[in-house]
């Protein structure tokens, strides 16, 4: 199936449209990648060629940028989305090279070049300058009329912008620290906050998560908007490395300013109101509080210790449950219980499979534990024995029968050869139709303490509601009795939809403080693979990181990892 993606450009008093919509056409090589123009208030000038990947909306009085951004994605039918801005410039290919790497649950940016439009040119001198308000002489003769554009149209090779972020008003700021960093380096690397000329998406996240909400007004703060309901919501916002597009940037007022007449107080108020949904916590659609994002990314530099202490004091939880319910509901509103499905084939090392079981204790000491065994007892909670062949089925049906018998709320898979960190265990998930993935796991050899991490969602870090577990297993056992097992409906929950997957349910990542180990130890149920080249989908190998130590938990190699377990 081809991915197709549609441009949307919201445009407003643009006298650069033109080259924009050129540019695009020119340099785009997805076969079903289409332009739609929202023109608001004005008819584009000069006017633009038809074509028929073009598609132009007109309005005779202008409904603002984000009401504009809006009518066109509602008017799409293509997989992807991508608001650009109609100043823009682009490089060939980049609706393919970014759509190669997307993921469903992201917001993708190109790499940020500055664009060079024009130079004015005196006429009667030649005397050229960059591009700016309207000149009012020529410092080189006496001219003080006769001028003309003479387009260029280059993106700069510098600045290269990857990474931004907010301060605490919030204003946009770029993040050149992070772009230092081991994580802000490789192909794709996370961004904290977006520029907001330009970013792609699903059309699906975009109106599930309103991504251009005109109540925050009709222009300013898209870009902090687009990438914080991103976050908070449990997806990624990430820049793409293999390409880029151009901005041109009117900074300097007069007849070189921004296309929209927004007052000061206007684009203050906007603030205001971004700053009341996430820094208060009160965008109904979130799963993590904001202080987590910018702990995600700290330090950052334009904020303090103490201004994130501020924001961290405020429990976004509590407020939300508190708003949400009665007075006299709130004594009934206990936290769900938690429990442990765990599931052993017993293939591994002894000495593996009960430091395992001992740290699990540790973690969850009073936590209610359905222990399900293959072909032999284990004295170890509340014990299922299934007896059959080591299989993909097999650990499916022995994870259903651990759903069905627990009793907890909530449940938390846990697998024989994964050593658990204390705060995996303290996630607590907020949406019950969602399967949540803690990726802070590293993989260790356990021959050689070799310790290798990427991004990865692994049933082993999963925990969800039990009513959405024991939905998605029932049917997963038995479209895998009926058709067998097949890699293209994907092994964990979440990641792929009816009806390539199993059910319509979705997945979210999160972090825990420290990282978990799972150990290879070569008679693991899933392949162990340690060079890029033996995955066939790179897409998530761009935070691939191998050492000799995992954080927190030490020195792996040389004896370390023996060491960790002797310790335990």
């Amino acid at each position: 199936m081809i991915d197709s993606l549609d441009i949307l450009i919201p445009a407003r008093n643009e006298m650069f449209l033109k080259q924009t919509v050129d540019d695009i056409l020119s340099m785009i090589e997805g076969p079903e990648t289409q332009i739609i123009v929202v023109c608001d208030g004005n008819w584009p000038d000069p006017p633009i060629e038809d074509n028929p990947r073009l598609r132009l909306i007109y309005h005779s009085k202008s409904i603002g940028q984000r009401a504009a951004v809006n009518e066109a994605a509602k008017l799409s039918k293509a997989k992807y989305l991508m608001k650009v801005d109609a100043h823009c410039s682009f490089d060939k290919g980049f609706d393919v090279k970014l759509m190669a790497d997307m993921q469903d649950d992201w917001t993708m940016v190109p790499v940020m070049r500055n664009l060079w439009v024009f130079d004015w040119v005196c006429k009667k001198c030649g005397d050229r300058r960059y591009q700016g308000n309207t000149p009012v002489d020529c410092p080189k003769c006496d001219n003080k009329t006769d001028f003309y554009r003479d387009i260029v149209w280059i993106a700069k090779t510098n600045p290269q912008s990857t990474s931004y972020c907010f301060d605490t008003e919030p204003h946009f700021q770029y993040f050149v620290d992070y772009k230092r960093r081991p994580e802000g380096k490789g192909d794709i690397t996370e961004t904290m906050s977006l520029q907001g000329s330009c970013f792609l998406v699903t059309r699906d996240k975009f109106f599930e998560l309103e991504l251009c909400d005109e109540n925050l007004g009709s222009w300013g703060s898209q870009g902090i908007e687009v990438a914080v309901k991103t976050w908070l919501s449990g997806g990624r916002v990430v820049c793409n490395h293999k390409t880029w597009y151009g901005h041109l940037f009117r900074t300097k007022g007069g007849d070189f300013g921004f296309p929209y007449n927004i007052s000061g107080r206007q684009i203050q108020d906007g603030r205001r109101k971004v700053k009341e949904l996430f820094f208060d916590n009160k965008w109904p659609k979130q799963i993590h509080p904001l202080s987590w994002l910018v702990e995600k990314f700290w330090p950052v530099h334009c904020w303090t210790k103490e201004d994130l202490g501020n924001l961290k004091s405020f429990d976004f939880t509590k407020k939300r449950n508190i708003d949400k319910v009665t007075t006299s509901m709130i004594k009934s509103n206990k936290e769900p219980e938690k429990g442990l499905v765990y599931y052993t084939d017993f293939t591994a090392d002894e000495r593996i499979l009960n430091v395992v079981r001992k740290q699990i204790t540790k973690c969850c000491p009073d936590w209610p534990i359905v222990s399900v065994s293959l072909n032999k007892p284990l004295d170890w909670g509340e014990n299922i024995v299934l007896n059959g062949k080591r299989s993909y089925l097999m650990m499916f049906k022995q994870i259903l029968a651990g759903i069905e018998a627990s009793k907890a709320d909530v449940l938390f898979m846990v697998e024989h050869d994964v050593l658990y960190h204390p705060s995996h265990f303290q996630y607590k998930i907020s949406a019950p139709k969602l399967f949540y993935y803690n990726e802070n796991r590293w993989a260790v050899n356990y021959e050689t303490g070799h310790a290798l991490f990427y991004h990865t969602k692994a049933t082993s870090m999963m925990c969800a509601k039990r009513e959405l577990l024991l939905e998605h297993y029932k049917k997963r056992v038995d479209r895998v009795e009926k058709e067998g097992y097949n890699f293209k409906i994907g092994f964990e929950p979440g990641g792929h939809q009816f009806p390539r997957g199993i059910d319509e349910y979705k997945l979210a990542v999160w972090w825990s403080e420290f990282p978990s180990i799972d150990i290879r130890h070569g008679k693991n149920l899933t392949a162990s693979r340690w060079t890029k080249e033996e995955f066939r989908n790179k897409r998530n190998l761009h935070s691939w990181t191998e050492s000799n130590s995992v954080p927190c938990w030490g020195k792996t190699e040389d004896g370390g990892l023996q060491e960790i377990l002797n310790a335990i």
